[in-house]
């Protein structure tokens, strides 16, 4: 079999760019190779395990979960189903920290909040030499993905995980004084009702615990904004990724904070929250 009638044959369940992904996956090649060698042979093994992977992505689970990586930043991470899959709209967010942070006189200090796969934490880390990290999750499956992922793009001395609810798990450092400068999270934001309404490839395979948050969607907003109060230095920056339609009800719970503004992304939709503390 040849590399065009297996990507043929596959293109009847999926889409053809997702084939051609996992058939360079599995030949461990680029999908340009791919592309320009239609006539290669596929052997036996090769195409075993090709359409085994089709037959999963035909089944909704998310390509990146069958490949075990998704591309943030400029940087390679690896995820597993323990974790979000990064995606195009939280680097808005590391954008919008590293520009904040350029205006920064300070060695800053900063927290990463819900890290997931360490998405936020290794950019930051990539783009801020001297700054301190330290990346929480409340889950420990999460962690280990995250802390692979530094170890392995060479930050993992830079970013100290720590497993906790929100800023829980470094209570004891605020306690003592030591503020944050900077607070980012990309945390749960979807309401459990949409759940009905989304792709099964996220619902039904993505950690819910990283996706839905209340009702409203807003349950982690309630209790990181005062979390991150206490644990920020006066002029110290909160900076959140939020969900569609939630502009209002963020200005709501940031009233007290100073220059509260918000990032839209491509679509025009607010995506970032950045409020300032007083």
């Amino acid at each position: 079999m040849t590399l065009r009638e297996a990507l043929v044959q596959a293109s009847t369940h999926i889409v053809r760019r997702d084939a051609e992904t996992l058939l360079a996956h599995v030949l461990g090649c680029e999908r340009a190779w791919v592309l320009a060698h239609p006539e290669a042979e596929l052997d036996a093994t090769h195409a075993e395990t090709f359409f085994e992977f089709v037959a999963r992505r035909n089944s909704g689970e998310p390509l990146q979960y069958i490949t075990g990586g998704q591309e943030f930043y400029g940087l390679e991470l690896q995820v597993t189903p323990d974790v979000l899959i990064p995606r195009p709209e939280t680097e808005h967010l590391v954008e919008a920290a590293l520009a904040w942070a350029a205006t920064q006189p300070v060695k800053l200090r900063i927290a990463d909040i819900g890290t997931g796969s360490g998405a936020i934490a290794i950019a930051l880390a990539a783009h801020l030499p001297s700054a301190e990290l330290i990346a929480t999750d409340i889950s420990p499956s999460a962690l280990a993905v995250a802390r692979d992922n530094a170890e392995r793009l060479g930050f993992g001395k830079r970013i100290r995980f720590v497993q906790g609810d929100l800023l829980s798990g470094v209570d004891a450092e605020i306690a003592a004084g030591l503020r944050f400068d900077l607070v980012a999270s990309n945390p749960p934001y979807i309401p459990a009702g949409d759940a009905a309404e989304m792709q099964r490839e996220v619902v039904g395979h993505e950690p819910h615990t990283a996706l839905f948050a209340g009702k409203l969607g807003l349950d982690v907003y309630q209790r990181l904004i005062p979390a991150a109060q206490s644990a920020l230095r006066k002029g110290g920056l909160l900076a959140m990724e939020i969900g569609f339609g939630q502009r209002h009800a963020l200005e709501q719970l940031l009233i007290g904070w100073d220059d509260v503004r918000f990032v839209d992304d491509y679509a025009n939709i607010p995506r970032v929250a950045l409020a300032e503390k007083v």
